[in-house]
């Protein structure tokens, strides 16, 4: 029996969901002191009953994505309207340090996912499958590297990667919470009461005046216009022969608005931006999480759950370790942490998902919400597609793929 859950009836069931994953983590004491998303506790638990019912009845639910797709957009628009110019700059040596730190655990990630897969006999390339091409790439990657995997003979490429950015999606959303937390506990870290200088007097002021619908509405248009103007921008570099992904755009597009409405001193509701940002995060987390098709992943899951524990320890003991001091053994560091054990095994929206619940207990980390996305959306995926084409090239990989 094949049944399509279409958009809105896949809506309902998503924010059911949500409210399920804070019913659960309020009852459930270690979830709540771990900092789990809400939204990552709630999609599991819907995802695994779904898997269930799909092979107890053999039913084949599908589920349809476009809106989850569209929240994507919206969320990195989000990311965009909050990246003000001298904000980044307020980040720019975190930024690049970051971003060092990044490239030297894309190859740390590949190096082991090589080893890995030599040591039980399989070709190195699949190694780069169970490392950087599904863990910190995702679902997107791990489909476009696979599909040219495939013409090179490797044929379980695709569905190894798609196997392995679905277990990155779900650790990254829980070892990052319990990652700060230590850190956080340990070091007696508190938010920097000096990052409220940042913000003028007016964006002070907004946060103790109720948002109006006017600012609502002017949010969304803006957001419509970015994501709008993005796709003809998408359009018309793909008739030229460049690829760039549609959330990449409407991003851009909504940093040139934000700054240009900062120099002409027109003010953008940072509240109704906010709300919009941890709205369409939320479902768009649990929509990617209820979706999975853990029915699927039953073939070799002993094996796929030992490498991905190998891997889960690598990033963690790299994040505590290393990005953590090196980003200042602060209370940003400590956020920034969460983050990038969220970007390093799933997605910049866990990477978020994972900084929310460390900052909804802990406090505001403003330099972490800009760095983080930064990193994630504009530049790991360049440096991991450089590093890839470095180890491709590498003489055991026999010409690569």
């Amino acid at each position: 029996m094949n049944y399509t859950v279409d958009g809105i009836d896949f809506l309902i069931l998503s924010i059911i969901a949500v409210f399920t994953g804070a019913y659960i983590n309020r009852v459930v004491p270690v979830l709540k002191r771990n900092n789990i998303p809400e939204a990552v506790t709630g999609g599991l638990i819907f995802s695994l009953v779904i898997g269930v019912i799909s092979s107890q009845w053999g039913w084949s639910i599908e589920f349809d994505m476009r809106m989850r797709d569209i929240l994507l957009l919206v969320f990195f628009t989000t990311i965009g309207l909050t990246a003000k110019f001298r904000l980044l700059l307020a980040g720019g040596k975190s930024l690049v340090i970051l971003l060092l730190i990044s490239m030297a655990f894309l190859i740390l990630q590949n190096a082991t996912g090589v080893l890995i897969a030599t040591s039980f006999g399989g070709e190195p390339a699949y190694g780069l499958f169970v490392g950087s091409i599904s863990l910190a790439g995702g679902h997107g990657t791990a489909i476009a590297w696979g599909a040219q995997a495939a013409k090179a003979g490797l044929e379980y490429a695709e569905a190894l990667g798609i196997t392995f950015a679905t277990f990155g999606l779900i650790m990254g959303g829980i070892i990052g919470g319990p990652i700060a937390g230590r850190l956080i506990s340990a070091n007696n870290l508190k938010p920097e009461g000096e990052i409220e200088t940042i913000k003028t007097v007016s964006e002070v002021k907004e946060q103790y005046h109720p948002t109006k619908l006017d600012d609502i509405l002017k949010t969304a248009l803006i957001i419509a216009i970015c994501l709008q103007v993005g796709d003809l921008v998408n359009r018309y570099l793909f008739s030229a022969g460049v690829l760039l992904p549609g959330f990449l755009t409407a991003m851009l597009m909504a940093i040139g608005i934000t700054n240009a409405a900062e120099l002409f001193k027109f003010n953008i509701s940072e509240r109704a931006v906010s709300v919009t940002n941890n709205l369409s995060l939320q479902i768009f987390l649990v929509m990617s999480l209820i979706s999975m098709q853990f029915a699927a992943l039953s073939g070799g899951v002993l094996l796929a759950v030992i490498v991905m524990c190998m891997q889960v320890t690598l990033i963690t003991l790299f994040t505590m370790w290393v990005v953590f001091r090196l980003m200042g053994r602060d209370y940003d560091a400590a956020v920034m942490a969460s983050g990038f054990a969220g970007l390093g095994l799933g997605a910049t929206p866990v990477a978020i998902g994972n900084m929310n619940a460390i900052t909804n207990r802990f406090g505001p980390s403003p330099k972490a919400f800009l760095v983080v996305p930064l990193v994630g959306a504009f530049f790991i995926d360049i440096a991991n597609a450089l590093i890839l084409k470095v180890f491709l090239a590498l003489p055991m990989m026999e010409g690569g793929f």
